[in-house]
Order: C-alpha cells, then sequence, then structure tokens
C-alpha cells in the first residue's frame, strides 16, 4: 500500500526544496479522472457535494477511526518550556496525536491583554518544522507577527515523509496532526472558537488546504504558495501529494471548494517559474473554485493574490485578510480589497 511504502520502482532524488519523485508510470485514464468535480448549482446541491466528497476523502485518508473516536482520545498537553517574548509567552509543548503518538508542537500566547483571542495553525512546507513560520524569512516571519499583533499561535511539523502507525496513509497522518492542534486550540479559555483560522506556505500551504477543507472548524484559511492543478504536480515535484484514490475523485480546487463558504485567500508569486506554482495556472483553477463561492452567495469570500514575489507568504495581504475574517466583528467581515487581489468574479 502507498501508505507505507512508495510504489516500485520510484527513485528519491532531493533537492534544495524538496524530495522529489518521477512521475508515476501508470496514469488513470482521463475519463475516469475527478468523477466527483464540482458541478455548479444551488446551495442544497452544494452542501451534498461537500459532504459526499468530505466522506470519500475521509475514506481515502484512512481517518474515519480517529475521527469517530477522537472523544476518547485525550490530548494530554504537557509544557516542555516557556519563554517570554515580550508580547507573547513562547511554549515548548508535546500533546497526544493518537492514543500511541506525541508530537510536539508550539504554543504561543498574548501577554497583558484579555480574551479570549483569535487562533491561527501555523503549516511549514517541506523541510519546515514548528519553528519555521516564527523565524524564518520566507515566511516573513508570519505567525511571530501574529503573536505580536495578539493571536493565539500553535506550530507542528507537517514535513516528515515516514507513515508512523500501520494502516494510516502519509497524507492522513499529516492532517491529523493538525486537527489535533485545533483541537487542542478548543480546549484553551485564551482562544475564541468562532476564530480560529490557518496558514502556511508550500507543503503548508497544500495542508492548508486539507485542513480548512476537513475541519469546518476553520473560519479563515491563507493558502501561499501551492494553488495549482494536479496535472502540474506529475511531474518535477514531491509526489507526497498523491495516494490511491486521490485523482480518480477530485482535483486541487474541489478540495479548495471544500471550504467554502467560509473565507480563502490564495497567494502565488509572479517570481514562481513556469515549472513550479506559476500565477496562470492558479488563476486557472481559481476560476474553478469560484463558482461554488457563488453558489453560496459569498463571491466576496474567495481571492487570489498575485504578488511580486517567488515561492513565499505575502505578509500584507495575509495580515489584512486575517483582521477582516477573524476579527470581533467576523461575521460582517468584507474581503482583502486591495489592489493585488484577484477576487471572485462572475
Amino acid at each position: 500500500m502507498f501508505a507505507n511504502r512508495m510504489t516500485a520502482g520510484l527513485v528519491a532524488v532531493c533537492t534544495a526544496c524538496a524530495c522529489w519523485f518521477p512521475p508515476h508510470a501508470a496514469t488513470a485514464n482521463e475519463d475516469d479522472l475527478r468523477t466527483l468535480r464540482y458541478s455548479s448549482g444551488e446551495r442544497p446541491r452544494a452542501l451534498r457535494w461537500q459532504k459526499e466528497v468530505r466522506r470519500k476523502l475521509v475514506q481515502l485518508l484512512k481517518m474515519e477511526d480517529l475521527l469517530s473516536h477522537n472523544a476518547g482520545n485525550p490530548l494530554n498537553p504537557k509544557t516542555q518550556s516557556s519563554e517570554d517574548r515580550g508580547k507573547y509567552v513562547f511554549h515548548e509543548m508535546e500533546i497526544n496525536s493518537t492514543p500511541n503518538r506525541r508530537i510536539k508542537v508550539v504554543l504561543t500566547l498574548p501577554k497583558n491583554a484579555r480574551g479570549p483571542f483569535p487562533a491561527i495553525v501555523a503549516v511549514a512546507g517541506h523541510g519546515g518544522n514548528r519553528h519555521t513560520c516564527y523565524v524564518k524569512e520566507s515566511y516573513h516571519r508570519c505567525a511571530h507577527v501574529l503573536a505580536e499583533q495578539g493571536y493565539v499561535t500553535i506550530s507542528t511539523r507537517v514535513s516528515q515523509h515516514k507513515v508512523h502507525e500501520e494502516g494510516r496513509t502519509l497524507m492522513g497522518e499529516r492532517l491529523w496532526d493538525l486537527m489535533r492542534c485545533v483541537d487542542y486550540l478548543g480546549s484553551l479559555e485564551e482562544v475564541d472558537q468562532r476564530r480560529i483560522g490557518c496558514l502556511g506556505n508550500s507543503l503548508g500551504g497544500e495542508m492548508v488546504m486539507w485542513l480548512a477543507a476537513l475541519d469546518e472548524r476553520m473560519k479563515a484559511a491563507v493558502s501561499s504558495g501551492f494553488l495549482t492543478r494536479m496535472d502540474q504536480l506529475e511531474k518535477n515535484h514531491c509526489m507526497c501529494w498523491k495516494f490511491p484514490g486521490l485523482r480518480e475523485l477530485v482535483d486541487f480546487s474541489d478540495i479548495y471548494s471544500l471550504i467554502a463558504p467560509r473565507a480563502l485567500l490564495c497567494q502565488n508569486g509572479l517570481k514562481e517559474p513556469p515549472s513550479q506554482f506559476p500565477v496562470p495556472i492558479a488563476r486557472h483553477a481559481l476560476r474553478e473554485i469560484e463558482p461554488i463561492y457563488r453558489d453560496f452567495e459569498k463571491p466576496e469570500n474567495v481571492a487570489l493574490v498575485a504578488h511580486e514575489g517567488g515561492h513565499e507568504i505575502h505578509l500584507p495581504s495575509l495580515v489584512a485578510f486575517l483582521e477582516k475574517h477573524l476579527d470581533d466583528h467576523g461575521d460582517e467581515a468584507q474581503p482583502d480589497a486591495s489592489a493585488d487581489a484577484e477576487k471572485s468574479r462572475p
């Protein structure tokens, strides 16, 4: 099974940004791909489609038992160390992911302010860890910036390429670890449960897509350096995104469509090379996400920022987007109106 070993014949080659695998030798017939792609309709139909696609994706990810038995899986958080960083306290912690596996997380809590506060799950990409979003310049230290602005933040590592438990999938374990971070946020009195969001770049942007799509506790999501099509990732990319049955059901735009009508901001850099995550392909994918937002009568809740950088987070639009959608008046919030935002178009 792909969850426990790579398909025979694949040879791993490490590059500067990720591990890479050649495309699969056998590709499904085009007619057999994306059988559950979204087709525009009225709101009740869109809700039924989302429910069915979520159910099937959870099956493919091998997460059904985790979701159904989560109430009996205590977090058992333990603080390893705490550091005063001026406007917030930086905690190194461990929590239970599954009954048999613990994960390391970073948690920051605002100082000298009264909560409850909005909260963010920050997700780094390939080669990253739980500290990356706080310190790395390609992330513009976004988690640190948000922590200083009064957000509760949490982060864990999802860049592993090893499946830890038999019968799981790599993507399922990565996603479950993030969901457990959300569970922990939900246990904190400092967190406003109505104002939880997520952000990430590259693989982190991919995991933000998955987290917001399958965990409806996410009110706002910023997916940077990832909006693309599956065909684009079949070559010159790490194949960790792919698992049996996925392409037969959906493309990435369908997974993003599961986020609707909640707020979604995608960011792609104009300096991305054609082989990576270029803006023209992102714009094409966005056009496939927009219909479901229109069907929910929330076309203003999805946007693409095509920024002047490369494979990185665009901090100004990220901060503005989260302020609008996770502030105290989030239900009435409007999307980023900046000039570089490509908002939904009829």
